[in-house]
């Protein structure tokens, strides 16, 4: 199957399988895996923090970072269309008793610096203390602009807040714009990393920040249930990853404008944007009922929405965007004939 629906599709070479199943192994949780401590040391050396953190999935690395940085009644400040506020399973409230505070992100994924400063609660009894800022970067395909970041990050050193970075894609950003990883980093008090998506890795995210915050969110982790014994297997994997697969992102967002330049000119269908590995374009409904179900009788996965993502990666070849392109113009053509009848 083309599997279009979005990048943690990817399943494991058989290189990345072999290095895993080589990997020198222990119980982490005792702090005795080698290929763990090795692969979080080099995560944070490249990230440019201290000490890094190994969690079988992005949502429990922001949780923990949220929960180390964060204390019960307090509240964060979070896009709206976030992953960490509105795809996580609102774990934040429900586990870690924090009051998220939504703000709508603008179209090209920041939060307008006006609004997050008039949602910053006053030193008051009657209020959630405002604590933390999480912006995510990449956003929806969308690498966030770093003077606007930098912003960002000033505006929350001049409140005492405390920031924090949902870089599941982040990778997607440096490779976009040529940018060294640690630079994506610097200002944050803490990110989380992921191998599970354009990186290939079948598992694995990593929290990375200072010393004593990294110490704070290895206890939540174990709260959490995040403790993992022979953990390096999946720690070979991500390295394998890192390793290997950052530099094949460039073909992602390649095959990604092939398919944007693609589909724009198909009748029927608006407002498309590619940005990084992701399309978004606007279907008409009546093309949505049984595009789903058609596209898979040709082999291909999608998820038809109003607006409907398709995300490449590095099990996606351009000889796949071809196949996808002519199966996309033969539907459109039909559907554009039998609606106008």
């Amino acid at each position: 199957m083309i599997d279009l629906r979005s990048d943690t599709v990817t399943r494991p070479s058989q290189r990345m399988r072999d290095a895993m199943a080589r990997a020198e192994v222990g119980d982490d949780v005792w702090g005795d895996d080698p290929s763990v401590a090795a692969f979080e040391k080099n995560v944070a050396e490249r990230a440019g923090f201290a000490a890094g953190l190994l969690f079988p999935s992005g949502t429990q690395s922001n949780l923990t970072a949220l929960m180390a940085h964060c204390e019960r009644g307090d509240e964060f400040i979070a896009g709206q269309q976030s992953h960490l506020y509105k795809y996580e399973g609102g774990g934040a409230a429900v586990l870690a008793s924090l009051q998220p505070q939504p703000i709508d992100n603008a179209h090209d994924g920041t939060l307008p610096l006006e609004k997050v400063g008039a949602a910053i609660k006053r030193d008051d009894i009657h209020f959630a203390r405002t604590r933390l800022i999480a912006l995510e970067n990449t956003f929806q395909g969308k690498v966030l602009p770093q003077d606007y970041t930098e912003r960002l990050l000033d505006l929350a050193k001049e409140h005492g807040l405390l920031a924090h970075l949902d870089g599941a894609r982040l990778f997607n950003a440096a490779v976009a714009t040529g940018q060294p990883l640690d630079a994506l980093c610097r200002g944050f008090d803490s990110v989380s990393l992921c191998f599970s998506k354009g990186l290939g890795a079948p598992v694995g995210s990593v929290l990375v920040g200072s010393e004593s915050f990294i110490a704070r969110a290895r206890r939540w982790r174990k709260t959490l249930g995040g403790g993992m014994r022979q953990a390096g297997i999946l720690a070979a994997g991500c390295q394998f990853a890192l390793d290997h697969h950052v530099a094949g992102l460039t073909d992602d967002h390649r095959h990604a404008q092939l398919l944007a330049e693609g589909l724009a000119s198909l009748p029927g269908i608006e407002d498309i944007e590619c940005h990084t590995n992701m399309v978004f374009a606007r279907f008409p409904e009546a093309y949505r009922q049984t595009m789903a179900q058609h596209l898979h009788a040709q082999g291909i996965l999608v998820e038809p929405l109003a607006r409907t993502r398709f995300v490449t990666h590095r099990d996606i070849s351009q000889a796949d965007i071809q196949r996808v392109l002519v199966v996309m113009q033969e539907y459109c053509r039909d559907m554009a004939g039998a609606t106008s009848e």
